[in-house]
């Protein structure tokens, strides 16, 4: 099932993938910056970090904005991309969580099981 919100997802993962991308936004929950400061941390030119910049605006992760010749960019506020992604973790999360709690209850019932033949097993041999 492939739908928009599964693309949005995609994008999202997709820009959080790389982790100079993710410290950008590291260093953006701080403030926000001018792209030239937010290249200045890693040494990347300002090509190389622009297109990490438009790949994290895709995602709706930042926004930039035009102030006189500068950009600024920062988090995108109330971002629906992030809690999106929040979401989709949590719903696995819980899933998963499930799936353990069983395999612990199945566990311990064979567990239960091969301690009582074990005791029936001893005695019948005395």
């Amino acid at each position: 099932m492939v739908n928009n919100s599964g693309a949005e997802l995609s994008a999202v993962f997709s820009a959080l993938a790389d982790p100079t991308r993710r410290a950008i936004l590291d260093n953006l929950r701080v403030s926000q910056a001018r792209v030239i400061d937010v290249a200045r941390p890693f040494g990347m030119s300002i090509p190389a970090i622009s297109r990490h910049l438009k790949l994290l605006e895709q995602a709706g992760l930042i926004e930039k904005i035009p102030e006189g010749r500068e950009t600024l960019c920062r988090i995108k506020p109330g971002t629906p991309a992030m809690r999106l992604a929040s979401s989709w973790i949590q719903t696995q999360t819980q899933f998963w969580n499930d799936r353990l709690d069983s395999l612990e209850i199945f566990l311990a019932s064979n567990e239960l099981v091969e301690t009582e033949e074990e005791a029936n097993e001893q005695q019948s041999n005395e």
